[in-house]
């Protein structure tokens, strides 16, 4: 599922996209088996589990796109994931790794992977969704080759704030601020979901490069899923009577050196952020822009 739009930044059309996440609720650890902890939800054979479970690939033919989902529904955690994305000209495709919760007014913590020509670097869009409502985009560049290798891509979900994490470095924090009236994900139980899907109407450049078939089939690679994370079950969380010792991440939040790190990717390769767009939100910027700053 996603909701699509489109503006103009640094010279280049850059979509964005909303889709969801899920992550769920109990302290319990993966240890990456495929086979044990994934379900493949969608794709009539294009997604695969290889490897005697270590390995999962995600295809895309010009018929269908394909995914899978967590077994485990999640509230709280600190999920992680290895992706290597599709090579060469992915222009068109979008490759989804997000949490997200059920309902019309559900929760979602997005990681989308957007397709571009060959050479052109990689734009990473984050979405966070609450009660149902996103539009807290921020997109960044990659500072690497992502189709040339494995990298993790983690997201740490606790009551205090979520961020995303590219190779253990902070790009983006979202804290609870719901003391001053702003909806933070806390109450409903998230899994975890993947996708890889065709949208050359808006993923690339504005929908303005559109998806070269003849390069088809698109692949991108999964491997070493790991949830630290409360598994949620019958409405109990397997985290409430573990120890805090155990689940320090529960608490955790980033620390000088993290938040300088943050800092680093934020001025060197962020594409956009909502929170500067003050077109898009001409009555004003969202309130957790304003709070965030003066913090």
């Amino acid at each position: 599922m996603a909701a699509s739009f489109s503006y103009y930044n640094s010279n280049v059309f850059v979509v964005a996209v909303t889709t969801s996440l899920l992550v769920g609720s109990l302290l319990v650890a993966f240890a990456g088996n495929f086979d044990q902890d994934v379900d493949i939800t969608w794709g009539d054979g294009r997604a695969k589990i290889l490897n005697n479970g270590k390995l999962l690939t995600l295809s895309l033919d010009k018929t269908s796109g394909s995914g899978f989902q967590s077994k485990n529904e999640y509230l709280f955690g600190k999920i992680d994931m290895k992706l290597k994305l599709v090579p060469g000209n992915s222009a068109g495709t979008v490759t989804a790794y997000y949490l997200r919760s059920q309902g019309s007014s559900w929760d979602e913590i997005d990681f989308e992977f957007l397709g571009n020509l060959s050479g052109d670097p990689y734009i990473v869009h984050t979405n966070v969704y609450t009660q149902g409502k996103g539009d807290r985009e921020q997109q960044f560049y990659l500072w690497f080759d992502p189709t040339a290798d494995f990298h993790t891509y983690s997201i740490l979900w606790n009551p205090g704030n979520i961020i995303f994490y590219v190779d253990g470095r902070p790009i983006r924090e979202f804290k609870n601020l719901q003391s001053f009236g702003i909806p933070y994900p806390k109450n409903q139980s998230m899994r975890v979901y993947s996708s890889l899907w065709n949208a050359d109407d808006w993923a690339t450049r504005g929908g303005l490069v559109k998806t070269d078939w003849t390069q088809a089939p698109f692949t991108a690679s999964f491997k070493s899923f790991n949830a630290n994370a409360c598994i949620w079950s019958n409405g109990v969380s397997s985290c409430s009577s573990s120890n805090s010792t155990s689940n320090a991440w529960l608490s955790q939040e980033l620390d000088s050196r993290s938040q300088k790190r943050l800092t680093w990717v934020q001025k060197n390769y962020m594409v956009y952020n909502y929170c500067s767009d003050t077109k898009r939100f001409p009555q004003g910027l969202p309130l957790e822009c304003t709070v965030t700053t003066k913090a």
